[in-house]
């Protein structure tokens, strides 16, 4: 199956964006680990398994930050390794996508903070990043699609990254609703994106694969009707 890359010599054109990108996502997954280390200058003198176990909620919301951050770059990742060609409107559009890849650590660090004090605000902070991390996909996909940047034998795996990512924007929005009146509900519905948004490129070739077979069923069921 082809993967996107451009061969006979031919060097990508989005070489540049793809590593400062990638640069900008380093530095986001680090700052994470901020307001962790922060944990260990807390002024109450405890053992650390009584100092890890007092602040669970920073833990938790590091581990939450650095998924979400990861598996952010592991679509990025997907996404441009099919695009071959750069405008001026992809970076930019890019450029949104790092923004809210920056803006992650301080949802993560507000969840930490008032997990315990105002859960479902601090979870709808962190939701509504979601949507528009959703939207950031939707958008970094869907416009080279229209453009032709991807390759004409791509094209058709391609789409249903954009399947993926224009879903998952209505249905982020409504896990962010939901923040406000469950947390856990929410939380899990978040787990189960994190399992889909985790295998992207998996999940669309099975969608990719049921059309075909559909399709392929649908032309045996006329071709057996005409021969009657």
């Amino acid at each position: 199956m082809n993967t996107g890359r451009i061969t006979g010599g031919t060097a990508k054109e989005t070489t540049r964006i793809e590593a400062f990108s990638d640069g900008v996502f380093s530095i986001a997954i680090t700052l994470l680990i901020i307001e962790l280390v922060g944990v260990l200058h807390s002024k109450e003198e405890e053992g650390i398994l009584k100092l890890l176990l007092h602040h669970w909620e920073s833990l938790f919301a590091f581990l939450v930050g650095f998924l979400t951050i990861l598996i952010c770059w592991i679509n990025h990742h997907l996404v441009f390794t099919y695009i071959h060609k750069v405008d001026s409107k992809l970076i930019w559009l890019n450029a949104f996508v790092l923004l809210m890849v920056t803006y992650t650590p301080f949802p993560t660090a507000l969840l930490a903070e008032y997990f315990d004090k105002e859960r479902n605000l601090a979870m709808a902070f962190f939701g509504f990043n979601y949507f528009l991390m959703a939207v950031a996909a939707y958008s970094i996909s869907v416009y080279p699609y229209k453009k032709r940047m991807i390759p004409p034998e791509s094209r058709e795996l391609f789409y249903f990254f954009i399947v993926i990512y224009r879903y998952s924007i209505f249905y982020n929005f409504g896990t962010f609703l939901i923040c406000f009146y469950s947390v856990p509900l929410a939380v899990a519905l978040n787990f189960i994106m994190f399992i889909v948004f985790a295998f992207p490129k998996d999940i669309s070739q099975k969608l990719l694969k049921r059309k075909q077979e559909k399709l392929k069923a649908k032309n045996a069921s006329i071709k057996a009707t005409t021969e009657v």
